[in-house]
């Protein structure tokens, strides 16, 4: 089936409808280029975009300001054969700039034909950059004085980073799929290090930033072979600044070296004091975002290693009068529709109409209707509908399954005992995950291969589903474990044993035992699931052969289990694909013990329909 939001009743006016209503008018015209010099001398590179190329005379417009390491704009070896000069960029473009919008885009620093050198991802830096573009923005003559920003991923982070910095003009941001906290929601999930992002990802950085184009067909979005590097600036004819630009991006930093120091969330760099991995995340800036800044936050169930983990926790720990939360069965940007019950892979829903809607009510000051619209939307798979909430999570009932003998999930506790298992290293998930997405790399058919994965890994099964029900929410794992090394990776992924046989993925979670503790979760990343600091302070190597409650969440989903199936939960300790090992080279034994201080899986469950 599809994904469109005529399924289920969860819209009064769907996207689908506000954009059939909402007709373009006004045309697309070549954007003006030119160097903006930051507070230190730094270059950076912008492209805007008005309504109708320069505008009428006097008209002024409401500024979408977007940031983006991947090229503002390409330049085009033959610009007859139809290439798109601005695959990361051009659905802003063609949504906002004919419906009354000016679009402002800035390559970052360090990146396409901007001057400087990245010292990190997202660099603070750039945070600061942010608001001296706004403040030049709103001293345009085709300026209104009020700015919003959007965007996907980094673009999408990009623009809590220009919320934070409280400029006044800053109206409405959607941040889409994008992180809220960089260590939990990305690249240390349960602290452990998700290295094949580090490498892919870094890369494809690689490849844009010294404009390796042979390098870069890799990675689809760049794929097309006549896109020649970052554009020049209206003014740089003989491309001279644009050479002395990307020279001085040689010296970038490089994503596995960098993300491989921040080993633990409180230590700063070695040769930084002041760095941790916090300068990264949106969320260590959350008290700069203003109350009455409107903020949509979307993502998808199948979102990389946290993104929706991300969104729920800027929804929850934001207070502001007007906030939306919107989860889809999508991929990392909603390149793909996940679900296994999907009738086509592209997603059918219009993303870009209601993100058009939001900010049309909050930063064009239109009347929408969106204010009478329930503030969350999630879609349910399987059941393939999408459904509303007035807040997340929309149940918070329980229900809880014991880890007991015979490799068997049970509703009651059973007599004490255990089972023992050897972790091997070469478990493995695949390459069809929701771990390539994150890093620029394709996947259509996600976890097609998982059939048969778990015969490695250490798996309970429940008895057949006496009636459908419904997971809507964060289950939650807990373990009384011990272990024979002092140190371990422990995976819990949950799976649907259809009728038939066959086993879906349904979600997944991790933690490194070294971050065991469990602690309240800070006032700027709110959670409704276990938290972990991952500091050092708080981290504690496991006492051999001792016994531990070892607790975490498994990422978030709403998934209805049909009657006669059965759940299955696969216990693992390495994922080869994609994350670094833990303990090197000193493989855990870990025994699971059962009983009524034993181990149990807590899930979010309701009624069909309920949810």
């Amino acid at each position: 089936m599809s994904d469109d939001d005529f399924r289920g009743q969860a819209w009064r006016v769907t996207p689908s409808d506000y954009i059939s209503q909402r007709l373009p008018a006004h045309s697309i015209a070549q954007p003006v280029s030119l160097y903006l010099a930051m507070r230190d001398g730094c270059r950076l590179a912008v492209d805007v975009y008005l309504p109708d190329g320069t505008g009428a005379a006097g008209t002024r417009w409401p500024t979408i300001q977007i940031m983006t390491p991947y090229y503002r704009r390409f330049r085009v070896k033959d610009d007859s054969a139809g290439t798109e000069a601005c695959p990361g960029i051009a659905a802003y473009r063609d949504t906002f700039v004919p419906r009354g919008y000016a679009l402002v885009v800035i390559d970052v620093r360090g990146t396409g034909a901007s001057f400087g050198t990245r010292d990190s991802f997202r660099s603070p830096a750039e945070r600061l950059d942010h608001a001296e573009i706004a403040d030049w923005t709103v001293k345009q003559s085709w300026s209104n004085g009020r700015i919003g920003a959007t965007g996907i991923s980094y673009l999408g982070a990009a623009s809590d980073f220009l919320a934070s910095t409280g400029h006044p003009a800053v109206k409405a941001i959607a941040p889409l799929f994008s992180v809220w906290d960089t260590y939990a929601d990305n690249y240390y999930p349960g602290g452990l290090l998700v290295q094949s992002l580090a490498r892919d990802y870094g890369a494809m950085m690689d490849a844009l930033d010294n404009v390796k184009g042979k390098e870069l067909e890799r990675y689809s979005t760049f794929r097309d072979t006549n896109l020649d590097g970052p554009h020049p600036v209206d003014e740089d004819q003989d491309g001279r600044l644009l050479e002395a630009a990307l020279k001085e991006h040689r010296g970038n930093f490089r994503m596995p070296d960098l993300m491989a120091e921040f080993r633990f969330r409180d230590e700063p760099l070695p040769y930084d004091s002041a760095f941790t991995v916090a300068a990264l995340a949106p969320s260590n800036y959350a008290d700069g975002i203003r109350e009455d800044v409107a903020v949509y936050s979307v993502s998808g169930w199948t979102d990389g290693a946290g993104y929706c983990n991300g969104v729920i926790s800027r929804h929850l720990t934001l207070e502001n009068t007007n906030k939306h939360l919107l989860i889809g069965p999508w991929d990392h940007g909603a390149k793909v529709n996940t679900s296994p019950w999907r009738s086509e892979v592209t997603p059918r829903f219009p993303l870009m109409a209601e993100v058009l809607r939001f900010f049309d009510q909050y930063l064009a000051e239109m009347e929408t209707g969106l204010r009478d619209e329930e503030p969350v939307h999630y879609f349910v798979m399987h059941d393939e509908v999408w459904r509303s909430a007035s807040s997340w999570p929309p149940t918070l009932q329980a229900e809880e399954l014991f880890l007991g003998p015979d490799r068997r999930l049970v509703h009651d506790a059973p007599d004490e005992g255990g089972a023992a298992y050897k972790v091997d290293p070469s478990t493995a998930t695949g390459r069809q995950t929701r771990y390539e997405r994150i890093s620029g790399l394709d996947c259509v058919d996600y976890y097609a291969d998982w059939q048969g994965r778990d015969a490695c890994m250490l798996t309970y099964t429940s008895d057949p589903l006496p009636k459908d029900l419904q997971l809507c929410g964060h289950a939650v794992l807990s373990l009384n474990v011990r272990s024979s090394e002092p140190d371990a990776a422990i995976f819990a992924y949950l799976s649907e044993v259809q009728q038939d046989g066959q086993v879906q993925y349904v979600t997944e979670g991790m933690l490194r035992a070294l971050h065991r503790k469990e602690s309240s979760c800070p006032e700027n990343y709110r959670t409704t699931w276990p938290y972990h600091s991952c500091s050092r302070h708080d981290a504690a190597p496991m006492p051999i052969d001792g016994s531990q409650r070892i607790r975490f969440a498994l990422l978030p989903v709403a998934w209805t289990l049909r009657q006669g199936s059965r759940l299955r939960l696969s216990i693992a300790g390495a994922d080869v694909d994609h994350f670094a090992q833990v303990p090197h080279g000193r493989l855990p034994s870990l025994t699971v013990l059962h009983g009524k201080s034993g181990s149990l899986l807590s899930l979010p469950l309701s009624k069909r329909g309920d949810c």
